[in-house]
């Protein structure tokens, strides 16, 4: 099994999406909210994101990613350096995305990873470069790396003030890829950080710059900042650095990170991984999932604000298909309120253990009741409907996954949790 993070990271973004390839894990495996994570942010992005040790257990360690991101290469600490001045100068200059290209011609040489090492390097300010590994477009043992999608490289970087892991990816997204869509600040509820924005770029990209944490539970102090950039043309360049030699296992060796955020976009946007990208083939265009079948965001919450107990609203929503959260407060403190709903119709989802010998109610419905041990802790009430719905819903001791309890209990009961879970208004749609 990955580590106790990575398989949070997985479930966290898992947990978001509804659908098609799920499979389960015994009940007592929980997650909720965001993906991106991915990779934190990277799959986290996507989700994502993206929570963690405590939440609704829906599904084991992340069996659908939708944005195809390759996430740059391993980050590892320096070993015996070989000291190497970076090439740059101070922040080089922002270029728009570059123009859609229809796919990687014959004739566009592979990028060797040494190139996109030396790429990564110039456009970094002057500092000592050490443990450099490039990933190129080129073929290794005759096929090419990641199948000719993507490149790569990482190094630890140190303008005096202290070493820092760095890595870069790049890759293209086809058309219709959810990813391309998929390029925004994460639910803070979920996955916190101290700042993050997004903005439209020239052209019509993308660009999402987060400085938030390693661990989203700060178990450590060790910040990852991280730039993605979506192009009109379906480049997906990301790039993300530690204050720390390496993004795990290693003290921090500076307060922040060395980029500023202006930084971290002038790198990611820059006209010389034209090249790198055009070397790439275009992926083929991704069918839509059909959601038609799925309960959308904004449609959970407008069930659910009817169904809570009186006195309590719906505050700080969010969501995705699938999947809401808000927050309420009952004159005690906050508690996050998270419910997902999922087709498991047909054979569509197995349901593995949570439901095995659970006898159904009168109207079919099988219900499980249980607590999420943890600081905050969750109160769990997941349910399969008679005509293969499920329905979980979850409230926490305090208003996010990532803050310490603020309070004894949730606002909500398991009794209230489980009139919203097993309400008759759950209708699975054909």
């Amino acid at each position: 099994m990955s580590r106790p993070e990575e398989f949070e990271d997985d479930l966290l973004y898992a947990m978001t999406r509804t659908g098609e390839g799920f499979r389960t894990e015994p009940a007592d495996l929980v997650a909720g909210g965001y993906r991106r994570g991915r990779s934190r942010w990277r799959r986290r992005s996507t989700a994502a994101v993206l929570g963690g040790a405590a939440a609704l257990a829906l599904v084991g360690t992340g069996t659908l990613y939708l944005t195809g991101s390759a996430g740059p290469a391993p980050v590892r600490a320096a070993a015996a350096p070989s000291p190497a001045a970076g090439s740059g100068s101070g922040t080089p200059s922002v270029a728009p995305s570059a123009p859609a290209t229809s796919a990687a011609s014959p004739a566009v040489k592979p990028v060797g990873g040494d190139e996109v090492l030396a790429a990564f390097q110039a456009l970094l300010p002057k500092g000592q470069v050490t443990d450099g590994r490039g990933t190129g477009t080129e073929p290794a043992d005759g096929k090419p790396w990641g199948g000719g999608v993507a490149a790569g490289a990482s190094l630890v970087f140190d303008d005096g003030r202290g070493r820092s892991a760095m890595g870069i990816s790049l890759g293209r997204l086809g058309e219709g890829d959810p990813g391309r869509a998929e390029n925004t600040c994460p639910d803070g509820k979920l996955v916190p950080y101290d700042a993050c924005t997004t903005t439209t770029l020239p052209g019509g990209g993308t660009l999402t710059v987060l400085q938030g944490y390693e661990y989203p539970d700060k178990r450590a102090t060790t910040k990852w900042w991280n730039a993605k950039l979506i192009g009109a043309d379906g480049r997906q360049i990301e790039l993300s650095e530690w204050n720390s030699p390496a993004e795990k296992g290693s003290p921090d060796s500076r307060p922040q990170p060395p980029l500023s955020a202006e930084q971290l976009k002038a790198v990611v946007t820059d006209a010389s991984w034209d090249r790198v990208i055009a070397a790439i083939p275009v992926p083929a265009p991704v069918k839509p999932r059909d959601t038609s079948h799925e309960y959308g965001q904004e449609e959970i919450l407008a069930i659910a604000a009817k169904l809570l107990p009186a006195g309590l609203t719906e505050a700080k929503t969010g969501g995705q298909p699938g999947y809401a959260n808000f927050v309420v407060d009952d004159g005690r403190g906050e508690s996050l309120v998270e419910i997902n709903v999922q087709d498991w119709s047909g054979g569509k989802s197995p349901a593995g253990e949570i439901f095995d010998g659970v006898a159904p109610q009168p109207d079919g419905t099988k219900v499980v009741v249980r607590k999420q041990a943890g600081n905050p802790a969750g109160w769990i009430v997941d349910t399969l409907h008679a005509d293969g719905l499920r329905v979980v819903v979850a409230a926490y001791n305090s208003g996010s996954q990532r803050t310490k309890a603020t309070r004894s209990t949730a606002a909500l009961s398991d009794d209230q949790l489980k009139a919203i879970a097993t309400a008759a208004v759950w209708k699975l749609k054909k």
